[in-house]
């Protein structure tokens, strides 16, 4: 009879696979909507949405980037509910082809005399985007975990969320390059459009899981259970809602700090610096790009340290160092000038340092909060409701600062505010599930350890 240790022996390799393919997947996915952004900073707000006002035509374009993350609690339901009834990796590769496909076409938005045009194309193609990565987030979180070894959830579910910051990464190198290779009227003319059509290579990888990537083992074994005691199933996120409202909305208070965190870093600081501080597009991107880079082993590693000392344990720390960082951070940045740069690098340095404990852990955290059968809906509802929050985060910051680079302090005192709320839902969390009602609940239900 095959030993535990023999089990998980035999687990690894598929669990390599999945956790290489989620990776590679989301970094993909994040990738195609961070790039938005970046352009919504550093091109849209002169080019469609140009205005006599700074401040105006940077909360147009910002408007559409927050457009996405409307769509993305929708492309969550949508997901949730083909996902718990049909199979994780069926929807993560329906999700890897919408986004490329609606990116690319992202690039070949026209430059008309039509001002209405342009804009409403863009709103349109960003609400798919939104909808994709709402849908493919819960895919590839549920792929990596459900086939983990036991023991190794933490970590290997993590490789999931190494998508955010390979997804900045590569954003950032392509417009750096861009940036360096053609001056700036072409930029602004057409170059910009090349990382838009970069896009297009996921629709192989789309294929390569569609075709070599099993199905996790956990839904395969819900699949059989029901084909052998077949009942009229529920809608899952129905279920989620009746049953589970509470987790669903603590878990996205929880995780709307590392969100508004995030997006004022790679998006807001971007169009800050530029804007206020004269410091070169090329020089902000290339901070941000290191500081992604140093991001990349940290999220794995907190993934690990949340198998050792517990998920809520490593999240909490991330969400305090992010209170704790938040004016200090802005701080800096509000300090910082082309001529004295390392305030600017120390705060986004640090930034990544902090988030990357709430990052490396939050797919497996709330992965674990509901039992299979509505697992995808239940996480991918709770995440996403997060992201409208902080899409929101770069128009924010932009009504904060009002046109006035001393008021950068007020961004951190934001942040410092959804850091607080973010431990509260934490400790709502903790108090819940330490709760032995609620642990016999669970495992009668589920099979994994919350």
């Amino acid at each position: 009879m095959p030993t535990d240790s023999d089990t998980r022996r035999a687990g690894k390799p598929r669990a390599a696979r999945a956790s290489f393919a989620a990776a590679i997947s989301t970094s993909l996915e994040w990738y195609d909507f961070f790039i938005y952004a970046t352009a919504a900073a550093l091109v849209f707000n002169t080019t469609f949405f140009a205005t006599d006002s700074q401040v105006v035509a940077a909360l147009n374009s910002f408007a559409t980037v927050a457009v996405g993350f409307i769509a993305r609690p929708i492309g969550g339901v949508l997901a949730g509910h083909f996902g718990d009834k049909v199979g994780r990796k069926p929807v993560l590769v329906a999700a890897i082809v919408m986004m490329a496909v609606a990116t690319s076409l992202i690039g070949l938005v026209p430059n008309t005399q039509l001002v209405w045009l342009a804009p409403t194309i863009l709103v349109t193609l960003r609400i798919c985007q939104g909808l994709a990565v709402g849908a493919q987030w819960g895919g590839a979180v549920l792929l990596a975990t459900e086939n983990a070894p036991a023991g190794r959830r933490g970590f290997y579910g993590s490789f999931a969320q190494l998508g955010v910051p390979i997804g900045v990464v590569l954003g950032n190198v392509v417009f750096l390059v861009i940036t360096a290779v053609f001056d700036s009227e072409s930029f602004l003319a057409w170059a910009w459009r090349i990382p838009f059509w970069i896009s297009l290579v996921m629709l192989p990888v789309a294929f390569v899981i569609h075709r070599y990537l099993e199905e996790t083992p956990e839904f395969r074994e819900l699949s059989k259970k029901l084909a052998e005691a077949p009942v009229a199933r529920k809608s899952p996120i129905l279920q989620v809602l009746r049953n589970n409202p509470g987790t669903v909305l603590t878990a996205a208070g929880a995780n709307a700090i590392g969100v508004i965190f995030f997006y004022t870093m790679i998006t807001g600081s971007v169009q800050f610096a530029t804007t206020y501080l004269g410091i070169e597009r090329s020089t902000v991107l290339g901070f941000i790009l290191a500081a992604c880079v140093l991001m990349i082993p940290l999220v794995p590693l907190a993934g690990y340290l949340s198998d050792i000392y517990g998920r809520k344990l490593i999240f909490g720390i991330g969400t305090a160092g992010m209170l704790l960082w938040g004016i200090p951070m802005w701080l800096m940045i509000g300090q910082s000038s082309q001529g004295t740069l390392w305030p600017f690098a120390l705060a986004v340095f640090g930034a990544v340092i902090v988030m990357s404990f709430q990052t490396g852990t939050q797919g497996t955290l709330f992965a674990e909060l509901f039992p299979p059968e509505i697992r995808f809906s239940g996480a991918s509802l709770g995440y996403q409701i997060s992201a409208i929050i902080g899409g929101f985060s770069p128009m924010v910051m932009v009504l904060l600062i009002n046109g006035d680079a001393s008021n950068a302090w007020r961004v951190g005192a934001f942040l410092a505010g959804a850091g607080a709320i973010g431990l509260l839902c934490l400790v709502a969390i903790v108090w819940k599930y330490s709760s032995p009602d609620v642990q016999q609940a669970t495992a009668r239900r589920s099979t994994v350890a919350v």
